[in-house]
C-alpha cells in the first residue's frame, strides 16, 4: 500500500519512521516532510491546506491510505473533503472530521462537549464582544490564578495564565478587543486553575472501540526547572511515572470511555486520535484540553515504544475492527530532549547549518528531525524546535544521559536545550 503522510514536524519524522517500518507499507510519501522524514520516504513538496492539490497526488499516486500529522487540515476539514469528492472518497485518511477535529478546535465546544458528557474539567465561562462587559466584572471577581484561553487554534500561544486581576482583564481586552490572536479569540474561555501534574494520554479510535496508546509526560517551559514562556514543547518522557495502574483506569472509566460513546451519540465520524490533556488533582483525574491528533513531542517517545505495526492499527481503524487489537509496548523507559533556535519561542534565525547529526548511534538512540531542511549537502535549521533525541533506557536517569550524550555532539549557532527533562523524576 502506498501511504501519504501529511506534515513537516518532529512528530511526522516519528510517524514517518515508525510507517516505513510495516510490511504493509510499499511506498511512503511526506508532505512536505523535513530532513529527516526523506530518510524514511519521499518528501513531497505539499502543502497539507492545499486540499485539491493533495488529492489530485492522491489520485496520480495510487495513494491506499492518508495520515494527517497535524491539526489544522483537520480543523479546516481535509476529512470531509475526501468524503465528498468521488474520486477521492475511497481513500481513507486517519483523522475525525471537521465536526470532531472541533475538540482542538474550539475550547468552548470541547468544554460544552464535557459538560453534556458528564467528563470532569475544570468551571468555565465563555464570552465573546456581545457580552464583554460581563466578562469584565467576571474576571474581577475570580479567583486567582485565572486561565484564558482563545477559543479556535493559536498555534499553541492561545493560553494565559493570570496571576492578578489587572493582568487577567488586560489580556480579555487584547484578545477580544486588540484581537490579539484574530479569529482564534473572538471568544474567550475562562477557565478555573487547577493545581496538579499534567500528563498526555493518546487514544486511538475507529468511532466505535478505542485503544488507549502509552502516555507521556511532556515539558512546555523553555527554561530548566519548568520556568520561563511556554513553547511547543522542550521534551518528553513515558511512561510516566506517577500514572500507575489505577490512575489509568479512573481515566479510562471517567473519561476515555465518556468521549468515544459521546463521539458516538453525536454521530461525529471520528476516526483516528483523541490526544487529552489530563491533570490530576490529588488522585482524581481532569481533562484540561482535547486535540485531535498526536502530540509533539510525545509522539517522538510514544512511538518508539509502540510495538505494534501502525499501518495494521490504522487499517484497523478504517474497518472499525480496533476491538480485535491490543497495544503492545516496550517497557523500557523513553526520553526525548528537543533542541531549540536561538531566541525560542521568540524570533530565531533560520538557516544555520547542523553538524553532529552523522554521530554513531547505538540501537537505544533516535534523532528525529522538526525544523530542518535539506540544501546540497548540508543540513539546516528551518525552524524553532529543530530536532530531537530519543534514548531508551531502564529509568528516566539513564534515558535522559544517553539523549544528553547525543546532543552534546550535536551543534549549531545558537543551540539551546533543557539538561533537565524529567527532573521531577530523576
Amino acid at each position: 500500500m502506498k501511504i501519504l503522510l501529511l506534515g513537516s514536524g518532529g512528530r511526522e519524522h516519528a510517524l514517518a519512521w515508525k510507517l516505513a517500518q510495516s510490511p504493509l507499507c510499499s511506498t511512503l510519501f511526506i508532505a512536505p516532510g523535513n530532513a529527516g522524514t526523506s530518510g524514511c520516504g519521499v518528501n513531497v513538496n505539499l502543502s497539507p491546506l492545499d486540499f485539491e492539490a493533495v488529492g489530485k497526488f492522491c489520485v496520480a499516486e495510487s495513494i491506499g491510505m492518508v495520515v494527517v500529522g497535524p491539526e489544522e487540515p483537520l480543523v479546516r476539514g481535509i476529512v470531509d473533503f475526501f468524503a465528498a469528492d468521488r474520486a477521492l472518497r475511497n481513500i481513507p485518511v486517519i483523522g475525525p472530521s471537521a465536526s470532531g477535529a472541533r475538540l482542538e478546535g474550539s475550547k468552548a465546544f470541547s468544554k460544552q462537549f464535557m459538560d453534556r458528557h458528564h467528563i470532569p474539567t475544570a468551571g468555565y465561562r465563555e464570552f465573546n464582544s456581545s457580552n464583554y462587559a460581563e466578562g469584565i466584572g467576571y474576571l474581577q471577581q475570580h479567583s486567582l490564578p485565572i486561565v484564558l484561553k482563545a477559543d479556535g487554534l493559536a498555534a499553541g500561544k492561545g493560553v494565559m495564565i493570570c496571576q492578578n486581576h489587572v493582568e487577567a482583564v488586560a489580556e480579555f481586552e487584547l484578545m477580544l478587543q486588540g484581537h490579539k490572536f484574530g479569529e482564534a479569540g473572538n471568544t474567550v474561555v475562562v477557565e478555573e486553575f487547577l493545581t496538579g501534574i499534567e500528563l498526555s494520554v493518546f487514544v486511538l479510535t475507529d468511532g466505535r472501540h478505542f485503544l488507549t496508546l502509552p502516555p507521556a509526560k511532556d515539558y512546555k517551559r523553555v527554561g530548566e526547572g519548568d520556568k520561563g514562556p511556554n513553547t511547543g514543547g522542550m521534551g518528553a518522557v513515558s511512561p510516566v511515572p506517577f500514572a500507575d495502574a489505577v490512575f489509568m483506569d479512573k481515566i479510562t472509566q471517567r473519561i476515555i470511555i465518556p468521549t468515544i460513546n459521546g463521539l458516538l451519540a453525536e454521530k461525529i465520524d471520528y476516526k483516528g486520535f483523541v490526544f487529552i490533556g489530563v491533570i490530576k488533582v490529588g488522585e482524581d483525574p481532569y481533562v484540561i484540553e482535547y486535540n485531535c491528533r498526536l502530540g509533539d513531542p510525545e509522539t517522538e517517545v510514544v512511538m518508539p515504544r509502540l510495538k505494534n505495526d501502525l499501518v495494521e492499527l490504522f487499517t484497523a481503524v478504517t474497518e472499525q475492527r480496533l476491538n480485535e487489537w491490543e497495544i503492545e509496548t516496550d517497557h523500557r523507559t523513553a526520553c526525548t530532549i528537543v533542541a531549540v533556535s536561538g531566541g525560542y519561542p521568540g524570533s530565531y534565525e533560520k538557516g544555520l547549518p547542523i553538524t553532529g547529526l552523522d554521530q554513531p548511534l547505538t540501537g537505544d538512540t533516535l534523532i528525529f528531525h522538526a525544523g530542518t531542511r535539506a540544501e546540497k549537502d548540508a543540513i539546516l535549521t528551518n525552524g524553532g524546535r529543530v530536532l530531537c533525541v530519543t534514548s531508551f533506557a531502564e529509568t528516566v536517569y539513564e534515558a535522559v544521559d544517553k539523549s544528553r550524550d547525543v546532543l552534546d555532539k550535536i551543534d549549531y549557532d545558537g543551540i539551546y536545550y533543557r539538561r533537565d527533562i524529567g527532573y521531577e523524576f530523576l
